[in-house]
């Protein structure tokens, strides 16, 4: 992603209403997220810090990954986490003709279903880069897909924003109903692995409860 609405405003909320930006809600519940995995190094990492608090969270992997590591795959779902699409090949929707975008998500569904042990029970998109054609998302939403923004982006994938920063992204604009955007990937860990455990800390003190989107 390359997007920095770091707490995505208002206004963009409204003119694409089609997304979904966050999930409302008088309970405290949050709903974190992961993209461009499964990552052998970070993703069995994530999901132990998920599982020392108890939180639940929603996956948004890339078809060619899940290919790579289909039992980390199967691990997301048996630990109770849900799965989204997010291309085969983590393809930029602005830059790729919409044919060719359509056949990447459904290249990674059909994947998807062929691998997964259970049957997923949601069609959850997230495009990569957040950059998506109005035309391509017709056709998606056409072919049952939510569109899964987010409310708050914690920009770990950028080196040049310090680990305490990201941190910063996170809590400051953090609340009930925010859906969160965080990478399993190896390029965006060296602030994951301090962001991560503190957002975890901070939510449970708080009060919130990590959710998955369905």
């Amino acid at each position: 992603m390359d997007l920095l609405w770091i707490k995505t405003n208002p206004i963009i909320k409204r003119i694409f209403s089609n997304y979904v930006w966050s999930i409302p809600n008088n309970e405290k519940k949050v709903f974190l997220t992961f993209d461009d995995g499964p990552t052998p190094e970070i993703t069995k990492w994530v999901l132990e810090q998920l599982k020392a608090y108890d939180c639940k969270a929603t996956f948004f992997c890339i078809g060619n990954n899940i290919e790579k590591h289909p039992e980390l795959f199967n691990q997301l779902i048996t630990e109770g986490h849900a799965i989204g699409n997010h291309t085969f090949n983590h393809v930029k929707g602005w830059n790729t003709p919409n044919k060719t975008y359509i056949k990447e998500v459904e290249k990674c569904e059909e994947l998807m279903k062929a691998t997964s042990i259970k049957t997923l029970p949601s069609k959850l998109f997230r495009p990569p880069y957040g950059k998506i054609k109005p035309l391509q998302s017709i056709k998606l939403r056409k072919l049952g897909y939510k569109i899964i923004m987010w409310d708050v982006l914690s920009a770990d994938y950028k080196k040049e924003i310090s680990r305490e920063k990201c941190l910063e992204n996170v809590l400051k604009n953090v609340e009930s109903g925010s859906i969160i955007v965080f990478h399993d990937s190896i390029k965006a860990f060296a602030n994951l692995e301090y962001v991560l455990p503190k957002t975890l800390q901070f939510l449970s003190e708080n009060g919130y409860q990590c959710e998955i989107i369905s």
